[in-house]
């Protein structure tokens, strides 16, 4: 079975490789999650674009396949140089979840959350309007939901996540979107609290729309499980225990790497 990377600015790309082990089980992968640049939300599209560059190098030195590049800032403003880079396929998150929200919603009215680089960088409006031009997207960054995740923050009837969500969501729900795409990989795990501001509306998560297309570039072709390893380029014993609850598997081995 084929090797694929996946990197992301922290734990978040867990959720990723999560979607992507749950459909192709015999899949081995190589996770790099560069916690010490966290975040790159806040970062200029030209660090970000560095940073990628790095992450993916070491990536493509593990002998992979197919990199996926879990982090939607970096997806948003990084593709274009990772591809000149590398000969490997390179797939990011936001094509698949603009193609998976263009086809749940009914009204055309669409919505989007993500960092501030990623709602800045016009990434998800751009590629929603290219697959349906009468689209009416409304992006809002919500930063706040990324320290709560990883805080484990996430129960619903929490009163400040609660809060939170109301607060960041109030213009969505003035603007009666009847989707929202969750362009962070952080914010599936407020997935109850958003759902909870915005009763009625669909939520897309991103992670399973990229297992979907890794899926279909690689096959599902049945094997013994795969293998799977975890880098990451801060201390990892200092929050295994969140990156753990990201996966949503225990993580035997996780190894410290300088990029």
């Amino acid at each position: 079975m084929a090797r694929i990377g996946i990197f992301d600015s922290g734990v978040g790309g867990l959720t990723v490789q999560r979607a992507i082990i749950d459909r192709l089980p015999a899949l081995d992968t190589v996770y790099l999650g560069d916690k010490a640049r966290l975040p790159y939300g806040t970062k200029s599209p030209e660090v970000v674009t560095q940073y990628s560059l790095r992450a993916a190098a070491f990536l493509a030195e593990q002998d992979i396949d197919l990199l996926v590049v879990a982090c939607n800032t970096a997806s948003s403003v990084a593709l274009p140089a990772l591809r000149r880079a590398h000969a490997i396929p390179v797939l990011g998150v936001v094509e698949p979840g603009a193609r998976a929200a263009a086809r749940a919603s009914r009204s055309g009215r669409i919505g989007v959350i993500g960092t501030q680089a990623t709602v800045e960088s016009g990434s998800y409006q751009a590629a929603l309007r290219g697959l349906r031009p009468e689209v009416e997207v409304t992006a809002r960054a919500c930063p706040l939901f990324v320290p709560l995740a990883e805080e484990g923050w996430t129960d619903p009837e929490d009163e400040v996540v609660r809060l939170v969500a109301r607060r960041y969501l109030a213009g969505l729900q003035a603007a009666s979107v009847d989707t929202v795409v969750l362009g962070c990989t952080h914010y599936p795990l407020l997935s109850g609290a958003i759902a909870g501001a915005l009763p009625g509306v669909a939520l897309v998560d991103s992670a399973a729309a990229i297992a979907a297309e890794v899926a279909e570039r690689l096959g599902s072709a049945p094997g013994a499980p795969g293998t799977h390893r975890f880098y990451f380029t801060d201390v990892p014993g200092r929050f295994l225990h969140v990156a753990e609850r990201f996966l949503g598997l225990p993580i035997a081995t996780a190894e410290q790497v300088d990029i």
